[in-house]
């Protein structure tokens, strides 16, 4: 059963995927937006680095689609869009009560920038960020 839709804070906490297959709404705010340059992650957005946040698994709401969630990893699985592609979450071993969630997913990535670097010891050469947001060689402490 889908939940429902006024559960969210507000119209700039809704997302989906490119072709608009998959929509989702989150129904708290999100926390700890980062970036993450793993090689999971490289590989999972196609870019150097990956922009996202946490909200609570139950959270995380799909109001449109289904995505395909594989487990792509000894660590946790991955969402996407089966029809375009497009990466929309990951969910990790470590913390199964949360998701992870890709925030240029969201209509409105703008209002949620990330505030630190993980697993900056995977990051690519040619690739370094101008800011002054706390790094972290691995995960965050």
């Amino acid at each position: 059963m889908i939940p429902e839709a006024d559960d969210a804070p507000d119209a700039a906490h809704v997302g989906g995927c490119l072709c608009g297959a998959i929509r989702y709404r989150l129904a708290s705010e999100p926390v700890d937006p980062g970036y993450c340059h793993c090689r999971m992650c490289q590989r999972f957005s196609g870019a150097p680095v990956m922009a996202f946040a946490s909200v609570p698994l139950p959270d995380f709401r799909i109001e449109k689609g289904d995505p395909v969630r594989v487990r792509s990893s000894s660590v946790g699985e991955r969402w996407f869009c089966g029809d375009c592609g497009s990466s929309l979450a990951m969910w990790v071993d470590h913390a199964p009560d949360m998701l992870d969630f890709a925030t240029v997913s969201l209509d409105d990535p703008t209002w949620l920038p990330p505030a630190f670097h993980i697993w900056r010891e995977s990051r690519i050469g040619w690739f370094d960020t101008i800011d002054a947001l706390p790094r972290h060689e691995r995960e965050r402490p």
